[in-house]
């Protein structure tokens, strides 16, 4: 019970921490929710880190889940082709 506790609140400070990190870019809430499954099961020695987490997701891109994939790929698009 207290494990499962303790993952939803970090879950909730990953996804919440927008007015804390905005300045940092990381993301939307709909980006952020697509790849906190990942960062639990991948990078979660990185947890509350946000800059830990996005690394390890990086180096682990081949292992991602498809929509955490995308919002990756979608990042290192350039911006010229994102608005057409």
């Amino acid at each position: 019970m207290i494990l499962k506790t303790a993952r939803i609140e970090v879950l909730a400070l990953l996804l919440c921490a927008t007015a804390a990190s905005a300045q940092d870019n990381r993301g939307t809430p709909e980006q952020r929710a697509a790849c906190a499954p990942d960062a639990f099961r991948l990078c979660s020695s990185y947890i509350p880190d946000p800059t830990g987490v996005e690394h390890c997701l990086r180096q682990n891109k081949s292992d991602l889940s498809d929509a955490c994939r995308s919002v990756f790929e979608q990042s290192a698009r350039p911006v010229a082709s994102r608005s057409k």
